[in-house]
Formats: C-alpha cells, structure tokens, sequence
C-alpha cells in the first residue's frame, strides 16, 4: 500500500508516483479536500496541508473508522482535475462522495460531538435554540 498522500492520490487518478509534472496541480485539489475534511470534523484541530510527496496518511489521520478518507479524497480530487466523460459517471461519483460524507458526519457527531453546555437540561436546550 502506498503510504504517500500525495501518491496515493497520484495512482488513484491513474497517473503514475513517479511521474511529476501534474504535482502541483493535484496537490491543489487534495488540500482543498482537506480543507472539506475540516469543514466535516475530519483530521487534526489546527488542519492540515502537504506540500510534497513526504507526507502520509498516518500523519494525517490515525482512526481506522475513518478509512473511508481515502475513497473520498480519491474521488474529490479526480472530479477535480480529470472528471469522467460521461455524466452517468460523474453522477456515480458525486453520490458515493454525498454518501461518504454522510457517514464521516454520522462518525463525528457519534465520537467528536460536545454537549454545548452540560448543565442545561433538554428544554432548557430547545429554550436556547440549540439543535
């Protein structure tokens, strides 16, 4: 398994680790992905971005239940910089990212979500507007 985020990626989209000359470009999309990843309560708290081919996944998530990560950048990012020719295609990948983002929600609001204040009760809560 290629443990290079960046190549990881690069293979995902059919292009070869070895070759360099779309570096930059899929670099690009994968830290706009990230920055969705944020967004959606994934990765560390102060985010994340690479720069080369050094960074790994390790380094950027190490919760196994999050697996689904590397799907969902591979996809984003091939939307991205080398989107199908058909809209059927295009239509197949947009719903398995709606989906993946659905159950990266789902994990985060089960481990990651905080009760805003602990000492309200439930209609103290609804009161306030919370949701």
């Amino acid at each position: 398994m290629i443990e290079s985020i960046l190549n990881s990626i690069k293979k995902a989209v059919g292009i070869d680790p070895d070759y360099t000359a779309f570096d930059e470009d899929i670099m690009l999309h994968i830290n706009s992905v990230f920055s969705t990843l944020y967004q959606l309560g994934v990765g560390p708290e102060e985010g994340f971005a690479i720069e080369d081919d050094s960074a790994v996944w390790a380094d950027f998530l190490t919760d196994v239940r999050l697996n689904n990560v590397r799907t969902y950048m591979s996809l984003r990012v091939r939307l991205l910089f080398d989107p199908p020719q058909t809209s059927f295609a295009i239509t197949a990948m947009q719903e398995q990212i709606k989906e993946l983002e659905w159950r990266m929600n789902v994990e985060y609001e089960r481990t990651g979500w905080v009760d805003p204040d602990p000492d309200l009760t439930l209609d103290e809560v609804i009161d306030l507007g919370y949701p």
